[in-house]
């Protein structure tokens, strides 16, 4: 079977009962999606989305995490922001990474 918006091959074996199964139990336990901005210690902002921002910054500073912080490692979690679900964590982030530098350092000031 192939997933649709994989690469070739990257989806065979999935099936999309068990995802959509994993879906239903991660919202059967009441779990918030959440937006985090993470400051690296060259000074950039790194910015993802998550259920448990704790386990996946400790993800992140293991070298497990995203690529971008594997070679840019994190040096302190600036903000985190819930979201209402999976689509509007992932709007926020989009919308927060069109920011600058500057401004999202505003953001994570509260200005």
């Amino acid at each position: 079977m192939r997933v649709r918006g994989l690469r070739r091959g990257a989806g065979e074996g999935v099936r999309l009962k068990s995802a959509g199964a994993s879906v239903a139990a991660t919202a059967a336990r009441g779990a918030r999606w959440h937006v985090y901005l993470i400051e690296c210690r060259d000074g950039s902002i790194y910015t993802g989305v998550a259920i448990d921002v704790a386990a996946r910054y400790a993800a992140h500073v293991a070298g497990k995490g995203a690529r971008y912080t594997r070679s840019h490692p994190p040096h302190r979690l600036l903000k985190v922001i819930a979201c209402a679900d999976r689509s509007d964590a992932l709007k926020t982030e989009h919308a927060i990474k069109r920011l600058t530098a500057a401004e999202k350092r505003a953001l994570c000031a509260g200005r």
